[in-house]
């Protein structure tokens, strides 16, 4: 599965690269290099980001998942308890 950016989100992480280098970098990079640059990311460093994104998300949801039981938990067989009364010690 390949990550791609929506057209909008590209040219702004295209213009932050350029950024980056002009305020980094001895020699500023163009467009094309930028977009060639971003690229290379997306295909090579991206998907490592997305595992661990999707692994930390999973994990989220089994944690979420286990607290159902206590969160949602029902005693059953409760009915004949709102009828009983408090004894008395003697």
């Amino acid at each position: 599965m390949s990550i791609e950016l929506p057209d909008e989100e590209r040219t702004l992480a295209i213009a932050s690269i350029q950024r980056y280098f002009e305020a980094n970098m001895e020699e500023p990079i163009g467009n094309i290099a930028a977009g060639g640059l971003l690229g290379f990311f997306l295909e090579e460093i991206a998907p490592a980001i997305y595992n661990r994104a999707i692994a930390d998300a999973q994990e989220r949801m089994q944690a979420r998942i286990v607290e159902l039981d206590i969160d949602l938990h029902e005693q059953p067989f409760q009915y004949w308890r709102k009828y009983e009364t408090p004894r008395r010690r003697k």
